[in-house]
């Protein structure tokens, strides 16, 4: 679900103006929007552009076809092995985007792509935190493989940490606690829960703040479990039903969301 976000990136002080615009739309859910402020002429904005449509397909559902010319753009692009690397790990989260809301079964391109990623991207370079935990999401969600899913969530958490990568790590610290609390570590659970959402916050990432609200309301008691609930569904209508899928958790009808939002 993440793409980097790192200093340079516009989530500091100091960054480049288009970024900071970039950053502030994205993380407000305005994906098409921060899009049109890139202009896909290097291979670093085309695959930035890319990245942000594909991460509006896993949030909205929607925009499967500009994600997929944006991606072919960026591919065209690259030449380096980095970002070939960064191009088949963009390809292989828009197939697994695709299977997980069944829009079409694409798990074998999801695997490929990130294998191809995995052979461009060396270790230890900050690419690679975001193709681990990819790969995790793979394994947790598509493979139905936790073993395997925590260990690429924790190669990718210290991948973030050491890359100074804050939005990686709130979305490793969410998934880590997700496989905790489904192993009824309920501590452990809580903690994560709550490392997420107080790096959401403090990056202003609005679009992963309801996420984090009604995965922390799951480990804690009443009535503090139904506050975090209920700030949780104020965000998701503020953002017109975006995430879609957090609906589902919420028990909240799914609203068609505004396309000039999405």
């Amino acid at each position: 679900m993440a793409h980097t976000a790192m200093s340079g990136n516009g989530t500091t002080a100091g960054d480049d103006p288009l970024q900071t615009a970039v950053w502030r739309l994205r993380s407000r859910a305005c994906w098409a929007d921060a899009a049109a402020l890139l202009t896909p002429v290097t291979a670093g904005a085309a695959l930035q552009r890319a990245a942000l449509l594909v991460e509006r397909c896993l949030y909205t559902e929607q925009g499967w076809e500009e994600a997929e010319d944006a991606l072919r753009t960026a591919e065209a692009l690259a030449h380096t092995d980095d970002e070939r690397g960064a191009a088949a790990c963009e390809r292989g989260q828009l197939a697994y985007a695709s299977t997980l809301h069944t829009v079409r079964d694409r798990a074998d391109e999801a695997r490929a792509a990130l294998g191809r990623a995995a052979a461009l991207i060396p270790p230890g370079s900050p690419g690679r935190a975001l193709l681990d935990f990819r790969r995790g999401l793979l394994a947790e969600n598509l493979t139905r493989s936790p073993q395997a899913a925590r260990a690429a969530y924790r190669r990718a958490h210290a991948g973030a940490t050491a890359h100074a990568n804050p939005l990686l790590l709130s979305f490793t610290w969410r998934h880590l606690a997700g496989l905790a609390l489904r192993d009824g570590e309920l501590a452990e659970a809580r903690h994560g829960f709550a490392e997420s959402l107080r790096i959401r916050e403090e990056l202003g990432y609005l679009v992963g703040t309801a996420p984090a609200l009604a995965s922390l309301a799951d480990t804690e008691p009443e009535p503090e479990a139904t506050r975090l609930r209920e700030e949780a569904r104020r965000l998701f209508r503020l953002l017109g039903g975006v995430p879609t899928w957090l609906a589902r958790q919420l028990s909240l009808p799914t609203p068609t969301p505004d396309a000039g939002a999405a």
